[in-house]
C-alpha cells in the first residue's frame, strides 16, 4: 500500500495536529514494511521537523496560491500510485483538494477532523463554517470512506451532524521513549503548576488566573504557575494585564514556547499540569504530561475521564468554580501523593496511549480500507 498524509501545516504554531501526525508516521513505517508513506504540507517558518526530513517518509512541501490551495499537489498525487489518502483537519483548502482528487480518481480517503467538529469549535466563526459546510465541507466528510475520531465524545459530535460514515475511534499516541521518568522531582523553592499549550482563548486560561486569585494565600504560597506557549500578542497582553490587576505577577510567569527536550524537561519538572480548556479533541499536552509522570487537572471539555479512573488527576466541569475546588484539594496534597498520581498517569499512557498501540490500529484501518483485512472492532 502507498498512503499519502495531507496536513495544512507542520509549523509549531499549528498546535496539536502536527505533534500527532509526525510520531504516528514514524511508528507506522516500523510497523508494516510493505507500506510506503508520504507527507504533504506547506512550507513554513518554524516546522516541528527540521528541514522537513523524516526517516523513511517522503516529505513534500508546497507553496500556496491565493485561495490557500497547495500548488502542484494535484500533479504530485496524480503521478503517484496511492492506495489511500489521509487528510488531517478540516476547513483547510488542501484537505478539500485531497478529497476532490480522491473522489475523482476513486481512491479511498480518511479525514481526521482533530476536534474541529465539536460543538464549541463549530460556534467559532459560525457563519463562515456554516457556509463552508454547505459549499464543500459536509460533502467531503460525507463521502469519506472513514472518519477518524480520537474518542467517543468526538464520534458523537460527528454523528450529531448527520454523518453516517464508518468512524474509527483511535486515540492519539505518545512516543513514550521520548518522555523518560525522572528518578525524583528536582528540589525547588516553590512547587510548579504548569500550563503548556497554545495560548488561546479556547484553553480557559482566564479561568485559571481568576481561580488563582480567589484561592487563599495559605494554600498557594508554596506554588507558582508557569504559563508556557505561543499565541496572539494582543491576547497574551490581555492575560498579563489580568494577572497584574489581580496582583499575581509574583506567582504567575509567562514563558516563551518550549520544544523538544526543553518541553519534556518542563513536563518532568512540574508538580502539576493544568489545562482548563473549553474544548479539546484529545489534548496531546495532557498525554505528554502524564507520560512524564506529572498529574493533571483538566475539564470535561477534553476526553480524559481516565484521570479519575487511574487516580492520576482530576477531570472536572468547565468553569472557574470547579477549578478552584480541584486546585484547593490538590495543592494541599503531600509530595508523595503527587508522585504516586504521576506514576499512575504514566501507567495510563503505557496501557492505552502508547504510539505503537495506536499505529497498530491505524495500520488495521488502512488494511481494511484497502480490502486486505477484516473490519476492525474499533470502527463503528
Amino acid at each position: 500500500m502507498t498512503i499519502a498524509h495531507i496536513i495544512a501545516s507542520l509549523d509549531n504554531s499549528s498546535g496539536g495536529p502536527p505533534r500527532v501526525v509526525v510520531p504516528l508516521l514514524s511508528e507506522l513505517i516500523k510497523f508494516n514494511n510493505s507500506c510506503q508513506y508520504s507527507l504533504h504540507t506547506v512550507k513554513s517558518q518554524d516546522p516541528i521537523i527540521g528541514d522537513y526530513k523524516l526517516n523513511g517518509i517522503d516529505v513534500h512541501t508546497y507553496n500556496k496560491n491565493l485561495l490557500g490551495y497547495f500548488i502542484k499537489l494535484k500533479q504530485k498525487l496524480n503521478n503517484s500510485n496511492h492506495s489511500i489518502y489521509h487528510g488531517h483537519g478540516i476547513w483547510d483548502p488542501p484537505i478539500h483538494q485531497m478529497a476532490t482528487m480522491a473522489k475523482t480518481n476513486n481512491i479511498p480517503y480518511v479525514i481526521s477532523p482533530h476536534g474541529m467538529l465539536k460543538p464549541w469549535s463549530l460556534k467559532q466563526s459560525r457563519l463562515k463554517k456554516k457556509l463552508a459546510l454547505k459549499l464543500y465541507q459536509f460533502s467531503d466528510l460525507k463521502k469519506a470512506n472513514c472518519l477518524h475520531a480520537t474518542a467517543i465524545q468526538e464520534a458523537e459530535s460527528i454523528r450529531f451532524l448527520g454523518l453516517e460514515n464508518p468512524i474509527a475511534i483511535i486515540p492519539n499516541g505518545i512516543p513514550i521513549k521520548d518522555f523518560p521518568l525522572l528518578e525524583s522531582k528536582p528540589i525547588k523553592v516553590k512547587k510548579k503548576l504548569l500550563y503548556l499549550s497554545r495560548i488561546h482563548y479556547s484553553k480557559g486560561i482566564e479561568n485559571l488566573i481568576e481561580a488563582w486569585a480567589k484561592i487563599s494565600d495559605c494554600i498557594k504560597e508554596e506554588w507558582q504557575i508557569d504559563i508556557v506557549g505561543m499565541g496572539d500578542k494582543k491576547y497574551i497582553d490581555q492575560l498579563k494585564f489580568k494577572v497584574a490587576t489581580y496582583n499575581l505577577s509574583h506567582s504567575i510567569n509567562f514563558l516563551s514556547p518550549l520544544y523538544g527536550e526543553n518541553k519534556v524537561a518542563a513536563f518532568q519538572q512540574a508538580d502539576l499540569f493544568v489545562l482548563p480548556t473549553y474544548t479539546e479533541n484529545f489534548g496531546i499536552a495532557i498525554a505528554e504530561s502524564l507520560a512524564s509522570g506529572t498529574p493533571v487537572i483538566t475539564t470535561k471539555g477534553a476526553p480524559w475521564e481516565d484521570l479519575n479512573k487511574y487516580k492520576c488527576g482530576q477531570w472536572i466541569d468547565i468553569g472557574t468554580a470547579p477549578l478552584i475546588r480541584a486546585l484547593e484539594e490538590v495543592l494541599r496534597f503531600p509530595n508523595d501523593k503527587l508522585v504516586t498520581m504521576g506514576l499512575n498517569g504514566r501507567k495510563l499512557i503505557e496501557d492505552k496511549y502508547s504510539i505503537d498501540a495506536v499505529a497498530k490500529k491505524m495500520n488495521e484501518l488502512y488494511m481494511w480500507l484497502n480490502q486486505k483485512g477484516a473490519k476492525p472492532e474499533f470502527v463503528v
